[in-house]
């Protein structure tokens, strides 16, 4: 007989727990404390802060982890103190906090972090960094010179935090370009994160890459990359990727073997006009299933099925038919004049 999940511990319970002899329940007991920081939050920071000195490198992990869940700005010293320790996993959730907690104060800390001869160390300071900085000059100078890292692990990551800057930056236009050159980097990891970046910003540049990702023909690629590649497929026609995502599509007898990216595949399909991928969207649209529901709202809306918007119409304001934000989304996408 199963038994019963453990309930949560009471703030008592937890900060007798972190100094457990079991390093698992400590860092158990760590995981309840955040959950009791908005009533006790003195007490919560100051025990998760002590654990930041624990003997056992999952629990100084799992410290860091929660000062950042706790936005716990006053443990900005003890955080940078971490960010030297002897454990690769403890340094990255330590840069990662100060990342998160957001407080400007430890950006010289992070840009030195940058140049670590570690590059676990120089891949968390790539996010971290431009989420402290005052000056976005000084977040795309970083992500510029990421991108050129001997890692591909830290290039790609550069390429998806310079994705973001783009959105708001006077070095967009440096941005992109360097974003273009990656298009022959050795590693396609690299290589589909430029591809996707370019293509957002309205450079179809690396189209045959997302024909590439489609088809399986490269594999050492990021999941959201890929996912975003093969939607890519859909938005730009690439028509020669069709047999690719019919197989990613229809594959999977009952449901076995489906492929992971089933879902864009099907979403890429209606967008070229592709008849049976949009009547098993259309289907869905009328599941008895809420969550199926939604996710065919919203692959609707990302295959732009005008067709389909008096259905997704009729469904807004009534949460119990489908999700409210699925549906406000895809409304807006159907309403959307296309691009000239």
């Amino acid at each position: 007989m199963l038994g019963l999940p453990p309930l949560p511990r009471t703030l008592p319970a937890a900060l007798r727990d972190i100094s457990s002899k079991k390093p698992e329940i400590r860092a158990e007991a760590i995981r309840d404390l955040v959950r009791h920081s908005a009533d006790a939050r003195s007490e919560a920071v100051r025990a998760v802060e002590g654990a930041l000195r624990d003997t056992d490198p999952r629990v100084r992990g799992a410290a860091a982890t929660a000062l950042s869940d706790m936005e716990a700005k006053e443990s900005l010293p003890a955080l940078l103190v971490a960010v030297e320790d002897d454990d690769a996993y403890v340094r990255q959730m330590a840069i990662s906090a100060l990342g998160e907690i957001g407080d400007v104060r430890a950006g010289e800390r992070l840009r030195r972090a940058l140049t670590d001869t570690r590059p676990e160390v120089r891949f968390q300071a790539v996010i971290a960094f431009p989420r402290v900085t005052a000056r976005k000059t000084d977040a795309a100078e970083a992500v510029l010179a990421a991108m050129d890292d001997d890692d591909a692990l830290v290039a790609h990551i550069a390429v998806r935090m310079a994705e973001e800057l783009c959105e708001d930056n006077a070095a967009r236009t440096e941005l992109l370009s360097k974003a273009e050159s990656l298009l022959k980097h050795d590693s396609d990891r690299v290589k589909l994160a430029a591809a996707v970046l370019l293509a957002h910003n309205g450079n179809d540049a690396g189209r045959s890459l997302f024909v590439k990702a489609a088809t399986r023909a490269i594999k050492d690629v990021d999941g959201e990359d890929e996912a975003a590649a093969i939607e890519l497929c859909g938005e730009l026609q690439l028509t020669e990727a069709k047999p690719g995502l019919e197989k990613r599509a229809f594959s999977g007898l009952l449901g076995l073997g489906r492929d992971p990216f089933r879902w864009h595949a099907r979403v890429a399909l209606a967008r070229m006009g592709h008849e049976r991928a949009a009547q098993e969207i259309t289907t869905d649209l009328a599941s008895w299933d809420r969550d199926k529901r939604s996710l065919a709202v919203a692959a609707a809306g990302r295959a732009r099925m005008v067709a389909a918007r008096d259905t997704i119409r009729a469904m807004r304001g009534d949460p119990a038919r489908a999700d409210p934000d699925a549906v406000t989304e895809a409304l807006l996408a159907l309403d959307k004049k296309p691009a000239k």
